[in-house]
């Protein structure tokens, strides 16, 4: 990889992974039109790390707060409102684990192409449009329940298909099942805490068994421009959907969409 190479991707894989438009989709689309190699598992765990300490640095606080609560529930202190939001982002991060195992290969072999990326760009940018226009809005993120949280997590595991956003569906779920936009963004971003860890466990595993070549300035190099375009994204998100909605990403989400169509038809 180049040194622009690998700046281009681990910003992308950093500013995208917790916008709703799809990390997977803008790293997989450098290599369909640009013909650029593949950039190797290594540097994938890197720059996913990066992206995972962006998360927890960012919701610290909250992460310690439920972190603690959990622990003290299984004692005489019982549950409150902090146990409970540890509990749900367990079980929203079941079907997804779940599911990533057993269809990995299938999503790998026949769905990353450009005209999926294009398809689900459009179809989920529309369902995120509807869900921030049309749903009520009005509940908080201590007020998910069981079906509430296993029904985000469902809609997480749609997230495999490149395209689709696991931040964008998640958020859109949230919406549609009345959670106010910031609500719905800190669950999503919560509820990525343990998936990109499992994911990061996972390649960490496969990447340790295999007989990969490791450039290990090349990865640190990941690392820390991911970690930075994360961290700063999610700041300017949270900021940009209380003036201005879902509006502007689902607008690129279909520019997007509609470009890579004609781009794939000349």
């Amino acid at each position: 990889m180049s040194i622009i190479e690998i700046i281009i991707l681990a910003l992308i894989q950093g500013f995208t992974e917790f916008l709703p438009i799809s990390s997977s989709a803008h790293l997989i689309l450098p290599s369909q039109i640009l013909g650029w190699e593949d950039q190797g598992l290594a540097f994938d765990v890197a720059v996913h790390v990066g992206t995972l300490i962006a998360v927890i640095i960012y919701f610290r606080k909250e992460v310690a707060d439920i972190l603690v609560a959990w622990f003290k529930s299984w004692g005489a202190q019982g549950s409150n409102e902090n146990s409970k939001l540890g509990w749900w982002i367990i079980l929203g991060t079941i079907p997804a684990a779940i599911l990533g195992l057993l269809l990995k290969d299938y999503v790998e072999l026949y769905l990353r192409s450009a005209w999926v990326i294009a398809a689900t760009t459009i179809i989920f940018g529309l369902l995120l449009w509807y869900a921030d226009v049309k749903a009520k809005q009005t509940k908080t993120i201590y007020q998910l329940n069981y079906k509430t949280a296993l029904f985000i997590g469902l809609a997480q595991a749609v997230a495999m298909i490149p395209g689709t956003s696991r931040s964008g569906i998640t958020m859109t779920a949230g919406l549609l099942l009345g959670m106010n936009k910031q609500s719905a963004a800190r669950f999503s971003f919560l509820l990525a805490i343990p998936i990109i860890s499992m994911m990061g466990l996972y390649y960490t595993i496969e990447l340790a068994l295999g007989d990969h070549a490791v450039d290990w300035s090349t990865l640190i190099l990941g690392v820390v421009l991911s970690f930075l375009s994360a961290y700063a994204c999610i700041y300017l998100f949270l900021k940009i959907i209380e003036r201005m909605g879902m509006l502007p990403f689902v607008i690129y989400r279909l520019l997007l969409g509609v470009g890579l169509i004609l781009f794939l038809s000349l």
